[in-house]
């Protein structure tokens, strides 16, 4: 979808979370979003659960989540949301799997994942839900892939990956999974403590794995979204090289994109990088744009700028400042709305707000 620029998006401002979070879990079911677990201004990770009504903007307090987390996945599969893994109170990852049932307003445990774990990537097609990767109280990256059937109440053994990794950003493209070890906020898209720089696909029918070219340079909370096929890894920031111990990490505005039918890396020209040099920030495909919001620079608090690169006319362009500015939100792509909730402001943060196209875009 073409738009006419920055005029074409507009932000929703949607009334305050009663409790402040970041790292917080959120899902989108039946005209509810729901916002769970996280971590307060205490710094440990809450068992509060809260769902915003998207009709009469009101939130609802639902009942506190079984086990304490920050940093779950969630997927939702039907009437129920998934909430898996995470890291608890203790600072341990976790195994807990449970779900929230809509219609009767109550949690019950699942099926453990078969190894704790945190910053594990969720994928849910054809009511099967994928768990790829994570990391292990060991702190060491897993390579592990189950599949949870629902009716059977099990996970299921796949094909590990070649790469191990955590927190890392999947696409489902056709009947590929996409892994890309594009670091993020709390898990990392790690490998052991290095960013990973490793592409992959996994096939669902063929049960294969296949490695693409590698992401062409290694930074760490990069921003990663895909869109009219092609992949795009944003800014960071970047990691010196493993022989340059003098050299120090720095806020990049790099563009890299890969083709999915040419099977290859394209490391955009300056002209063609984002305006700011930006790192943990929220990123979506929105309104025939790649936007890109807040996060953090090289400013001492977190930026409010947004900007979106247009794939008709191949150029970035300013969009609309985000109300609040922060870093390490929550993101949430529903229909054409893209939401950033909570986050850190100058301490975890209560705002939700959506990026949305004008009507009549």
């Amino acid at each position: 979808m073409a738009t006419g620029g920055g005029r074409a998006f507009a932000w929703q401002v949607f009334p305050p979370m009663p409790t402040c979070r970041v790292y917080g879990t959120v899902a989108y079911q039946d005209g509810h979003l729901f916002v769970l677990g996280g971590c307060g201004r205490a710094g440990l990770p809450l068992d509060t659960a809260e769902t915003l009504d998207m009709a009469s903007h009101t939130w609802l307090a639902l009942a506190p989540l079984p086990t304490a987390r920050a940093g779950a996945a969630a997927v939702v599969l039907g009437k129920q949301v998934l909430v898996m893994g995470g890291v608890d109170e203790g600072q341990s990852p976790v195994a807990a799997v449970e779900a929230f049932l809509a219609d009767e307003g109550r949690w019950e445990r699942r099926a453990t994942l078969p190894q704790a774990a945190m910053g594990v990537a969720t994928v849910e097609r054809d009511g099967m839900v994928y768990a790829l990767g994570g990391m292990g109280p060991d702190t060491a990256p897993q390579a592990q892939v189950r599949v949870y059937e629902p009716r059977r109440d099990c996970w299921l053994s796949l094909p590990s990956m070649p790469t191990p990794c955590y927190g890392a950003s999947t696409f489902l493209h056709g009947n590929k999974i996409y892994v890309l070890g594009a670091p993020i906020p709390l898990a990392g898209g790690r490998q052991g403590k290095l960013p990973v720089t490793a592409f992959e696909a996994f096939d669902l029918e063929a049960r294969t794995w296949t490695r693409h070219p590698s992401l062409p340079s290694r930074r760490a909370f990069a921003g990663c979204a895909m869109a009219e096929g092609s992949v795009f890894s944003l800014g960071g920031l970047q990691q010196p090289g493993p022989h340059n111990f003098y050299s120090r990490p720095h806020f990049v505005n790099t563009v890299e994109m890969f083709d999915l039918e040419h099977g290859s890396w394209t490391k955009m020209p300056r002209s063609l990088r984002m305006r700011d040099k930006r790192a943990d920030f929220v990123v979506g495909s929105l309104g025939g744009h790649i936007v890109a919001i807040g996060g953090l620079g090289n400013q001492p608090c977190p930026l409010g700028s947004v900007e979106g690169f247009s794939l008709a006319r191949r150029r970035w362009e300013a969009l609309p400042a985000i109300p609040t500015a922060r870093c390490s939100c929550s993101s949430l792509q529903v229909g054409h709305q893209l939401f950033v909730i909570g986050g850190v402001a100058q301490g975890p943060s209560q705002a939700v707000e959506a990026l949305c196209l004008r009507d009549g875009v």
